[in-house]
């Protein structure tokens, strides 16, 4: 969503999503950005034709991009008044002791100070990371630990469709999902650009555990730069997966 398909960063949507969340922080609400594209932006820096294979060329570009893209967002945000942090999480901060305490209270001092916490996986020094995550579900992730109101997944597809869109022009758009059934799964794609990874199947993995955990989440289309606006609003845009 944030790069072109040849992975240039797409600084116009950058930029308008700095300020619908800046917009929001001014409306006195919590927003977290959780920002994928670090080793795809780093790929190409470094001068990979696509998303590299190896684990240590997707760790060094993890470490070039994510550097890139703190500077930029901080850049923007800055634009419009708002200060940002950066924290960088493993599966571990997440699981029960220390660790996901200290992770609880990191994001509570930096929200109650007006601070916009942007998050991405520590790719760079955890290799487990890299194998097995993806910003779905460390996004789901997040929300679930913040007790969010709601989770927005930003895609190349405006929403859940009982067919994919793209090979079939009949395809309906799933509004609402009440409950993840194998139907709804089977419905997700698994297809990612070249400098992304995933697809609509880890946004429904993701629904399913906001979902049990007492989180909506929308996914929607991250294309639309007025998007958010219309989701905060209530207007009939994307996938809502309500909450159980």
């Amino acid at each position: 969503t944030i790069t072109y398909p040849n992975g240039n960063l797409n600084l116009r949507m950058i930029d308008r999503l700095c300020w619908m969340l800046s917009d929001l922080k001014n409306r006195d609400k919590n927003v977290v950005l959780v920002s994928s594209g670090a080793i795809g932006v780093g790929s190409k820096s470094l001068g990979f034709a696509e998303r590299p294979q190896k684990t240590r060329e997707k760790q060094a570009a993890a470490a070039v991009g994510q550097a890139i893209l703190m500077q930029i967002y901080q850049n923007f945000f800055n634009t419009y008044t708002h200060t940002v942090a950066q924290i960088l999480l493993t599966k571990n901060d997440f699981e029960k002791g220390d660790r996901k305490t200290n992770t609880e209270n990191t994001f509570d001092e930096l929200l109650s100070r007006g601070i916009i916490p942007i998050v991405n996986a520590n790719d760079t020094t955890s290799t487990y990371e890299i194998e097995f995550s993806d910003n779905d579900r460390l996004a789901a992730n997040v929300a679930v630990l913040l007790k969010a109101d709601l989770l927005i997944l930003l895609t190349d597809i405006d929403a859940l469709y009982d067919s994919d869109p793209r090979q079939n022009p009949d395809a309906e758009r799933i509004k609402i999902v009440e409950e993840i059934t194998p139907e709804i799964e089977a419905m997700a794609g698994k297809a990612g650009s070249r400098f992304s990874v995933g697809g609509m199947a880890t946004k429904v993995s993701a629904a399913k555990l906001c979902v049990k955990n007492g989180v909506d989440m929308v996914v929607a289309d991250g294309g639309d730069t007025t998007i958010i606006e219309k989701i905060v609003e209530g207007e009939d845009v994307g996938t809502l997966f309500l909450k159980v």
